[in-house]
């Protein structure tokens, strides 16, 4: 049997089979092929499971290169190709080999995070790239961090020591005696901030009304007027302001300096959501956007986006290491006392998780490998994408760009006629249909009502390939064109939005 931690015996994806400034890892390496493969969901579903065969555990196996190459055959025809320049659709990467490999040797070595005997040296990898990145956070030393399974659960822990810190304020320990004595908490965030600070709210018992949303300006940035006004009202306890640094949808960044003052006003924890803006920091053109970090008290960051790294690799830092004590927990079998005095301690006390995998072994790699410059490099250039796309949009009379782009994102819409849900029919319609045929990959999200019109579906970009170009762009849109073209010729179709048009009428 070969030596586990030989990288050599592990199976790894194939080299990006497109053009290769930046080494990108694939399953896929039929260059011919789009985004996706061809065919309906149900087909593509369908295909994969029969090949897999009976929904069995089978009573012997077909050994283990038979075993690696049926599934890499299935991700390689049915699977998702995240380095074709035609993905675009959601904040999901393609990522770097090196990550890929030193995620590898992570894997191999089955350490743990929670205990110094679990993996020591994975440990003190950890705590290099907590301390390396609240630094470009502009965080003191002292500062930490903990690494998670996403920007969801970084924001459940943000709120989780928020409702604590909260509560600690006025005598209440929650962790014992639950939120009884706390005078109705809320979070108050914008309506573009995140789903999962509903999410987090409803988890920790606070419910989902908890969540306050705060209406956004001309610029998709929480309005601060509208925060004053909240956070004054009566009869509730503000445990935490919660800004959000690039929205997923238009990556705008909320004004963090005010909110941060507004919040300490009111003894409210200020939690910035950078899930997806924090990889701004890499760039020297874009960190301005984020100058006003460090006046957080917590910060959610997603390297898994903005990162290049297989998911999920998701941090949340602290300015003040001893907020974690919420979370803190000596158990007899893991971490006792006399244990934690002699230097075992591990980072159980960061985490809901107990076994938790060494994913900062990727990110030292990638961070060694590729330094701030490399990184910012690689997103200087999507966002120049970004802005490509933006102007393509603005000069072709068939489409219609309907924010300006900030980071990487850029939504429009192929222009139609007639009422508004004729034409967000439209924009889901051109969506499938390119999504089916595997060529093209795009996302689509829903503008708000206000900016002098109503709730609209729109179309989106997420550029985050360096390795795309302006080209790659150009045929993407003629592909979205194209086939706007056709929907608004196809009879059915404008029979299915007449109907949707009826029953918006009815209703």
């Amino acid at each position: 049997m070969p030596h586990p931690a030989r990288l050599t015996a592990l199976p790894s994806p194939v080299r990006n089979p497109f053009a290769s400034a930046w080494p990108l890892a694939s399953t896929v390496s039929d260059r011919d092929r789009g985004p996706l493969p061809h065919g309906s969901p149900a087909e593509v579903l369908r295909r994969t499971a029969e090949v897999l065969g009976e929904p069995r555990v089978p009573s012997t196996g077909v050994g283990e290169s038979a075993a690696l190459d049926l599934i890499a055959g299935l991700l390689e025809e049915n699977g998702i190709d995240l380095s074709h320049p035609h993905a675009a659709a959601h904040l999901q990467p393609p990522v770097l080999q090196v990550a890929v490999d030193a995620d590898a040797l992570a894997s191999a070595s089955n350490a743990s995070m929670d205990t110094y005997d679990s993996g020591p040296a994975t440990l003190a990898i950890e705590q290099w790239v907590v301390k390396a990145l609240a630094g470009l956070a502009g965080f003191g030393p002292e500062a930490d961090g903990v690494l998670t399974p996403g920007g969801s659960i970084s924001n459940l822990l943000a709120v989780l020591i928020a409702r604590d810190n909260a509560a600690a304020a006025i005598g209440v320990d929650v962790r014992r005696n639950g939120l009884r004595g706390l005078d109705r908490p809320v979070v108050f965030c914008s309506e573009l901030a995140h789903f999962s600070v509903q999410r987090a709210c409803a988890a920790l018992g606070l419910g989902e009304e908890a969540a306050i949303t705060i209406a956004s300006d001309e610029d998709f940035r929480m309005r601060t007027d509208v925060l004053a006004d909240e956070l004054a009202k009566p009869g509730r306890t503000p445990i935490a302001v919660i800004a959000t640094a690039g929205t997923t949808d238009f990556g705008s960044v909320d004004p963090i300096a005010p909110i941060a003052e507004l919040a300490r006003r009111y003894g409210a924890w200020v939690h910035v959501d950078a899930a997806y803006g924090f990889g701004a920091l890499f760039s020297e053109r874009l960190a301005p956007l984020l100058a006003d970090l460090s006046q957080a008290d917590s910060v959610t960051l997603d390297l898994h986006k903005i990162g290049w790294q297989p998911a999920a690799t998701s941090v949340l830092l602290v300015a003040d290491r001893n907020r974690f004590s919420a979370l803190g927990r000596s158990v007899d079998y893991l971490n006792p006392a006399d244990d934690i005095d002699s230097g075992l301690d591990g980072l159980l006390g960061r985490s809901l998780q107990t076994t938790r995998r060494p994913d900062a072994v990727k990110v030292a790699t990638t961070l060694t490998a590729y330094g701030r410059a490399g990184l910012g490099t690689m997103l200087d250039t999507c966002h120049e994408l970004a802005h490509a796309a933006a102007a393509r949009v603005v000069a072709d009379s068939n489409l219609e760009l309907l924010a300006p782009v900030t980071l990487t994102t850029v939504l429009f819409r192929v222009a139609g006629q007639g009422p508004e849900a004729a034409a967000d029919a439209l924009q889901g319609e051109v969506r499938r249909r390119l999504l089916t045929s595997g060529r093209v990959l795009i996302g689509r999200t829903r503008i708000p009502t206000g900016r002098g019109r109503p709730a609209v579906v729109a179309l989106k970009l997420t550029l985050l390939n360096p390795n795309a170009t302006a080209t790659d762009i150009e045929d993407l849109l003629d592909q979205v064109v194209a086939t706007g073209l056709d929907v608004l010729a196809d009879p059915t179709e404008a029979a299915a939005r007449r109907r949707t048009l009826d029953g918006e009428g009815a209703a």
